[in-house]
């Protein structure tokens, strides 16, 4: 992984505090009137605060409380100026300690060579077969992410749009590992507008970061994958004013490299790219989605699951896990008596579910 500057501010040398400054601005100016008063000052008296010289001299030197003030006043304007060219001048103390673990950049997951690409993308093809429209898209983007030369894996918004049940979020969640980059889940059902996903100014109750900068700035990873679940469903909040503020509106800036880029945080309102962040949209329904969302996003329509594939996957899954042959086996006898027709069919979140339970009854302490 490689360093990335993601934060598009800087931060001022720690010890150019206020008292730091004025200490500085203190002793220069004794010294100043050490020499017009024609006192020859060892070097060791120049570095002490207090100048251990007596007599007329002393008091010619000696700085008096009202030139204590105006210095650390001076001071005060000397490092609100250092805080103006860094752009955290708006920000106070524990805000600007909170994004101090950005200073130093963050890591960028990234894809070594082409040859990397086509081998992640296989295996994840061989994993989830019905999902091939996906890994195609994801296949593409990590190609590009090599031929480029970029710094780290970035792939271009996706809607993946198919019926529940087929694998989308554990599609996502394999990729993310595959990759080895941070992965942010989120419930569009569930969030409070865009409030969760991109944060919200102060002033709001419920005012914070937002979950994105939120793992980046935990996991210190410049390029996680963002995963939006049911987008189709989310809501909007209202201000006081009656504003609207909808996920889908908040989502468009970041959406695309260029505005992604230069986004700005309405928390801590400090610039950062975002450009790298990738960005995969699950949905039951297009419909209700505006069209300027859907204009800057790949859209895949994904088909239903068959048994075949769902029996091959927990061959494969079972094995995975270490559960016995006779688990793995009850688990494909159960998927293969499924009827065809029956007006529930058996989908990946049974699947796993059923694995899951194998694995609990195969881990369960034997009673004598």
């Amino acid at each position: 992984m490689t360093r990335f500057p993601i934060m598009k501010a800087t931060f001022p040398d720690p010890s150019l505090n206020p008292r730091q400054i004025s200490s500085h601005l203190a002793r220069h100016l004794k010294w100043l009137r050490a020499r017009h008063a024609g006192v020859d000052l060892s070097k060791e008296v120049k570095e002490e605060r207090h100048w251990p010289i007596e007599g007329e001299e002393s008091e010619r030197i000696r700085l008096s409380l009202d030139d204590m003030k105006r210095v650390d006043r001076h001071a005060v304007r000397l490092h609100d100026g250092v805080l103006r060219r860094t752009g955290l001048s708006h920000l106070n103390r524990e805000d600007r300690q909170n994004l101090s673990s950005l200073k130093n950049g963050v890591a960028l997951a990234r894809i070594s060579s082409l040859d990397h690409a086509d081998e992640l993308a296989a295996r994840l093809h061989g994993e989830m077969p019905w999902m091939a429209p996906a890994t195609e898209h994801a296949w593409h983007a990590m190609r590009r992410s090599v031929r480029e030369g970029w710094a780290g894996f970035r792939m271009p918004p996706v809607i993946l749009d198919g019926p529940p049940g087929i694998g989308k979020t554990y599609w996502v969640r394999r990729l993310g590992a595959l990759i080895g980059t941070a992965k942010v889940d989120v419930d569009a059902t569930g969030e409070n507008a865009s409030f969760g996903v991109v944060g919200c100014q102060r002033g709001w109750s419920s005012a914070r970061p937002g979950r994105v900068l939120e793992c980046i700035m935990a996991k210190l990873t410049g390029n996680p994958i963002v995963m939006i679940d049911e987008l189709e469903k989310a809501g909007s909040a209202k201000s006081g004013r009656n504003q609207s503020f909808s996920l889908a509106e908040a989502l468009l800036p970041l959406l695309e490299s260029s505005t992604a880029a230069e986004w700005s945080c309405p928390y801590y309102r400090v610039r950062f790219d975002m450009s790298y962040v990738s960005w995969i949209l699950l949905t039951n329904s297009l419909s209700p989605l505006p069209p300027p969302l859907l204009s800057r996003c790949t859209i895949l329509r994904l088909r239903e699951i068959g048994l075949p594939d769902l029996i091959t996957f927990a061959q494969r899954e079972g094995q995975g896990r270490g559960l016995s042959a006779a688990s793995v086996w009850s688990v494909t006898e159960a998927l293969s008596r499924a009827a065809p027709a029956a007006p529930t069919r058996p989908s990946l979140r049974t699947v796993l579910r059923m694995l899951d339970r194998a694995a609990e009854l195969e881990n369960r302490p034997i009673i004598t």
